[in-house]
Formats: structure tokens, C-alpha cells, sequence
């Protein structure tokens, strides 16, 4: 790759992947090298690196731009590194990890460059208390944690094999790897009490979660989110209402953002605009444009012709 594109391709090739962060490689760009190995599994985002010397900072204005709150697993292949996250800081060797958040700054310092493997978790999915996360963050997890070992290999093998991120039944490993790091981070705390009823603490989470799942989805009701968890109707209002939501009005603003999107897209003229309505939850096309009108103060379709006019030839 040309040396004049290789900082701009990798940085937009870890933030469309993994996360948005600013690099700086220390090296001019004829000098830096990079080999990035980009995989999913499930909800499961994963990244392995390896570079000359590097440091990533996630800084507080792509912090708060992260909608999907997420977990970062880092595994520490070769070499050392050093983490920084909400005034701790660890360092990592060979066998070793620690894990930090996306909704606060970080920085990653590989002064020795970088072999690295990098797993997201949504924040969602974990299921654990802020302050659990907040006491295990950029904690280095190792030798004296037995756990810890057995997940470093866990984690390791997961990260580099192909052969499960591209298997139809990948998803079977979600959930065991879901729950192992769960483990990890409990035992380290010490505290056993944070193992039990962690799914209540973080309900609110995994709700807004599957809302944004599912906001495609035009059968998307109160009944059916409350049953995806397991809980009642009554109960599912009570928690949205802790959390100054409405239920109706959280929906619709988010469906209408992403037909907002769409609508200002390259390919937006390929469908219709009453498809692009259908295509996120509203299947009346009279009762998508009005409520359209009333969030944004002009038509999806006078938003389009903005965004993309017609040509006049």
C-alpha cells in the first residue's frame, strides 16, 4: 500500500470494525508496518494486530459518540503494553489482558509495537454492574488469577481461528465465552455477591439493546420485548420509566433517524420512499411522512431531493 494511504486506511478500518480511536504511530509513514486480522463471532467483534510502536487514544468526544456501549478484551501476545482508563493504569505481558470501556477515555501505549489481540463485547451482553466493571477495569488479569489463565488460552484461540468465525453455527460459542469472562471479572473482584442477580442490574442496557436490534422490525411491541427478557409488560415500563424513557417515543426516534439516513444515502432513489418507511417500522407511508415532517420541519421526500436532486437534463 502506498505509504501516503496507510495511515488513513488503517485508522478507518479500526474504527468501521472495531472502535473509533486516534492513532499515532510514532514512525513516518514509510517506516510503519501493520497487519490487522478483522473477524466476528455472534456479537462478538474481534481484531488481531500486530505493528511497529503505536499508541491509541480513545479520546472524550468519541467516547460519547459511542452509541453501543462495549467491553474491550485486550490480550497481551508478545512484548509489553501499557492501558490507561479513569486514572489506573496496567501493564501487560506476554499471557496476560485486561479489559476497559468504550463510553470512557483510554489510552493503549505499545512503545515495543504491537501483537495484540483485541475482542469487543457489547456492554449488553455481559450483564455485570458499572462498579464491577469500574474495580476490574485496566487491572492486569493473570498468573494470579486461574481463571484468568484459562481464558487468556480460551481467548487467544478464539481470536485467530477462521475456521469458527466463518462456521453457520459460530454463534454456539457466544455465550460460554460470554460467561467466562463473566467469570474472570467476578472472581477478580472477590466479591460473589456481583455473580448473583447481575441480569436485573443491567436490564435497562440489554432492552435499548435489542430495541436497536430489532428497530427494522415492524411487529416490534411491549409485549415482545418484555418476553425476549423474560419479564412483564408492567415490569418492563417500570424500568424504561427509571430510565426517563418512553417506550413509543424512544422507537420512533430512532427509526426515524435511520430513515433520515437513508433517505440522504447515495443509493436512496432506489426504493421508494414509502419502502425506506416499511423498511424501518412504518408501514403506513400517510402516517411515516407526517410524523416525519413533525421531527424534522420538511417531507422525507423534500429531505431526499435536498440530499440528491434531480437532474435537470
Amino acid at each position: 500500500m502506498a505509504p501516503r494511504d496507510r495511515e488513513e486506511v488503517v485508522r478507518n478500518a479500526v474504527r468501521d470494525s472495531v472502535v473509533a480511536v486516534d492513532i499515532d504511530h510514532r514512525l513516518s509513514a514509510e517506516d510503519l508496518s501493520v497487519r490487522i486480522g478483522l473477524g466476528t463471532v455472534g456479537p462478538l467483534k474481534i481484531c488481531s494486530a500486530r505493528a511497529t510502536a503505536v499508541t491509541i487514544r480513545r479520546t472524550t468526544r468519541l467516547a460519547r459518540e459511542d452509541e453501543e456501549p462495549a467491553v474491550f478484551l485486550g490480550l497481551q501476545v508478545t512484548g509489553t503494553s501499557l492501558v490507561v482508563q479513569n486514572g489506573r493504569e496496567c501493564v501487560l505481558g506476554p499471557g496476560e489482558f485486561a479489559v476497559y470501556e468504550s463510553t470512557a477515555p483510554y489510552t493503549l501505549l505499545f512503545d515495543e509495537g504491537v501483537d495484540h489481540h483485541f475482542l469487543r463485547f457489547p456492554r449488553s451482553v455481559l450483564a455485570l454492574p458499572d462498579r464491577l466493571l469500574r474495580d476490574t477495569g485496566s487491572v492486569t488479569l493473570g498468573p494470579d488469577n486461574p481463571i484468568a489463565r484459562v481464558a487468556f488460552t480460551y481467548f487467544s484461540e478464539l481470536a485467530v481461528n477462521e475456521e469458527v468465525h466463518r462456521s453457520v453455527r459460530a454463534d454456539a460459542v457466544v455465550e460460554p465465552s460470554v460467561e467466562l469472562l463473566r467469570a474472570v471479572l467476578t472472581y477478580q473482584h472477590g466479591d460473589a455477591g456481583f455473580a448473583k442477580g447481575p441480569l436485573e442490574s443491567t436490564l435497562g442496557l440489554r432492552i435499548t439493546q435489542y430495541i436497536r436490534e430489532h428497530l427494522a422490525d415492524p411487529d416490534l411491541s411491549a409485549a415482545r420485548i418484555a418476553a425476549a427478557h423474560d419479564i412483564s409488560v408492567r415490569h418492563l415500563y417500570a424500568v424504561l420509566s427509571g430510565l426517563g424513557m418512553s417506550l413509543g417515543d424512544w422507537i420512533r426516534t430512532r427509526r426515524l433517524a435511520e430513515c433520515r439516513r437513508e433517505l440522504a444515502g447515495p443509493n436512496s432513489r432506489l426504493r421508494t420512499i414509502a419502502a425506506i418507511g416499511r423498511r424501518w417500522g412504518f408501514v403506513n407511508a400517510t402516517h411515516f411522512s407526517k410524523v416525519f415532517k413533525q421531527a424534522y420541519g420538511l417531507s422525507p421526500r423534500a429531505w431526499r431531493d435536498q440530499n440528491h436532486p434531480r437532474s435537470s437534463a
